[in-house]
């Protein structure tokens, strides 16, 4: 029991440095009922902001009577959830069915609350490989993907015209400093992103870290610093404003949806945003060092099952993911959540019923999970060095070089 203990101390204290991408609210609930059909589940999910006539509410209480259920749903704060979870498990009541986001669920398989897949029969083949691969550890994947988001860039149409660049001509990262350039010289502003001392600073950085051919295990190569090097460059000429050292992801996209900036990194979960700010604009993916797409972190939550006493609790909850993640549902889910699907069946639908899902499900194809390749429980203990360096060579107090050789020294006290 002492080791298990330490385990959940532990995992509580990854959980704390992962900061939240999502807003705040809600409190945990214990699981009730017994495992027959009829009784209570307990459902946890990171969306406090939909309540139970939202359609996500709606599909959750659907899912549990078609498994012959009622759901007691709770919504909260991401980091809180993964909190929750590790407490509701030491003391035994963990709930039934859990929506938690994707790099949380190495943290909670270490602490050893969440059942296999197929320990569950759940049926993971149709989720494409690099989406599922997010959740899986050692080869086993721990949750079932409700869909994926990502970042590109937006781009804003009128701007680049005034400035006569064709965001067709944005191939790599010298014709994107070129196309900057260009519309700094027309008297317009270039590029906003979040560089925060958050984990939204590092997950926006990953695209250019990734994209420059780096590796989470060695942040400090040559490739990781000609990434930095490029953030650092775009400040200091002006092509990037300095506030990107503050930026959440929501206040950069409050400055591109000014109308005053030509490109803008953000997220799936903007597109409403842009269609309300009535902007004509695109989306490109982002480009790597020497030209095609960058990776690019998957976004996202996994639908698991925590380890219970009761194990006969399982057929009724693998009968509510089952039907949470089933093609009949994705489509209306994803489009709630402004989610690509994580089955190329339902992506093709979601593309056709909205053209402008095409350039985010190439970047999703592209996308590759923070705590994938091996790094899982570690990821916390490098996400953080890197968003420190991030913070030191824009402001100026390092050099890229001198940022990153500290950042990779922090990250093996990490591990």
């Amino acid at each position: 029991m002492r080791d298990t203990c330490r385990s959940l101390i532990s995992a509580i204290a990854a959980l704390g440095a992962l900061t939240s991408l999502a807003a705040c609210g809600g409190a945990g609930s214990s699981a009730s009922g017994s495992g027959k059909a009829g009784g209570t589940y307990t459902f946890w999910d990171p969306y406090p902001q939909f309540d139970a006539s939202s359609a996500w509410g709606k599909l959750v209480t659907q899912c549990g009577s078609e498994a012959g259920a009622d759901i007691k749903r709770t919504g909260m704060d991401t980091t809180d959830l993964g909190n929750k979870a590790l407490l509701a498990a030491q003391q035994g009541n963990a709930p039934d069915v859990m929506l938690v986001d994707n790099p949380v669920v190495s943290t909670l398989v270490e602490a050893g609350i969440l059942n296999k897949t197929s320990d569950l029969g759940l049926d993971t083949k149709p989720v494409l490989r690099n989406i599922l691969g997010a959740g899986e550890i050692d080869g086993a994947s721990y949750g079932v993907p409700i869909g994926a988001n990502t970042l590109a860039l937006y781009y804003n149409k009128k701007v680049l015209s005034a400035a006569r660049v064709d965001p067709a001509s944005v191939k790599d990262w010298a014709s994107l400093t070129a196309a900057l350039k260009k519309v700094k010289a027309a008297g317009k502003k270039g590029i906003t992103f979040s560089a925060n001392n958050t984990e939204e600073g590092s997950f926006q950085f990953l695209p250019w870290f990734w994209g420059a051919g780096a590796d989470l295990t060695e942040l400090d190569s040559d490739q990781g610093v000609a990434a930095l090097s490029l953030w650092k460059q775009w400040v200091a000429s002006g092509y990037a404003p300095k506030d990107v050292l503050q930026n959440t992801q929501t206040t950069s996209w409050q400055e591109f949806a000014t109308g005053d900036y030509a490109f803008g990194e953000n997220g799936t979960w903007q597109l409403g945003n842009a269609d309300q700010a009535g902007l004509d604009y695109g989306v490109l993916a982002i480009p790597g060092h020497n030209g095609g797409s960058a990776p690019v972190p998957t976004g996202g939550e996994f639908v698991t099952v925590p380890v219970q006493q009761d194990t006969s609790r399982y057929d009724v909850s693998k009968r509510i993911v089952t039907c949470l993640t089933s093609s009949a549902h994705l489509l209306a889910t994803d489009t709630t959540l402004t989610y690509v699907a994580p089955t190329a069946t339902v992506q093709a639908r979601q593309v056709e019923s909205d053209p402008r899902l095409r350039p985010w499900v190439k970047a999703v194809a592209a996308a590759r999970g923070r705590t994938s390749g091996g790094l899982g429980t570690r990821y916390p203990a490098v996400s953080q060095p890197m968003w420190t360096a991030v913070q030191a060579a824009l402001s100026g107090s390092k050099s890229p070089e001198d940022a990153l050789d500290a950042a990779q020294t922090a990250a093996g006290k990490g591990d």
